[in-house]
């Protein structure tokens, strides 16, 4: 702790305190902080663009800085796309296009998609998500190669399930795995150190017939982003401690 800068405690100190707020409550001035705290106002600064890089606050110049609605978390068993989940937020849903290609499949790929040729390749399309220009995610999203038009869709400012129902194709059931990495060479992409937890969430979907339609992993970063489970409790087995 000894070792922790002064602006990441005070940045800690603060998102504490935002849990307990509300959104649109103004948050203390910078001069406020800074002789709260005991430092120079510049360490406050570097606190205050800490939270506001994790959404949790906005600053609007001449009136001040001001908690931040927070994202509802997703419920893990729905499916909806990410350009209807950010919209449902209130925000403003983009993307930005690091790859959009055609290329050969790796094997897991090919297995999660059935592709049954000798050499298959698929539509890859990797971009980062966001929601009124805040990265949440890297979303690295594997298509059936008969799918390649959907390359000549808006892929940046566009829904990529829309672009699959006006080809007419029903996203209609997906199976997820979730684990947890550090964000590594996403990174800057996420505007995170390396070192940053992401929640992962690997994902297969079928269409209407249910055949395979989708593989993508989402690499969101954890402190912007949260799933809700709903799950049932089993008895414990008789003579077994719970």
């Amino acid at each position: 702790m000894a070792n922790t800068p002064l602006y990441v405690r005070i940045e800690r100190a603060l998102r504490a305190r935002l849990t307990a707020a509300s959104p649109g409550d103004l948050v203390p001035a910078e001069t406020a902080l800074a002789e709260e705290f005991g430092v120079a106002r510049m360490t406050v600064r570097a606190a205050l663009n800490a939270l506001e890089a994790d959404g949790l606050v906005e600053r609007i110049q001449g009136r001040g800085t001001f908690v931040r609605q927070r994202p509802a978390p997703r419920a893990a068993g729905t499916l909806m796309s990410f350009h209807d989940q950010v919209r449902s937020w209130g925000r403003v849903p983009s993307s930005r296009l690091v790859e959009g290609e055609v290329r050969p499949a790796t094997a897991d790929e090919a297995a999660a998609l059935q592709l049954t040729a000798a050499a298959p390749s698929l539509v890859s399309i990797v971009r980062v998500r966001l929601a009124d220009d805040l990265p949440l995610a890297v979303e690295y999203a594997c298509f059936p190669p008969h799918l390649a038009s959907l390359l000549d869709a808006d892929l940046e400012a566009g829904s990529l399930h829309r672009a699959l129902h006006e080809r007419g194709l029903r996203p209609t059931l997906g199976s997820s795995t979730l684990t947890a990495q550090p964000a590594g060479p996403d990174g800057p992409r996420l505007q995170v150190s390396a070192a940053e937890p992401l929640l992962v969430e690997s994902r297969v979907i079928v269409d209407q017939h249910a055949a395979p339609l989708e593989f993508s992993v989402s690499r969101y970063v954890g402190s912007r982003y949260s799933l809700r489970v709903t799950f049932d409790v089993q008895p414990p087995r008789e003579g077994e401690a719970s």
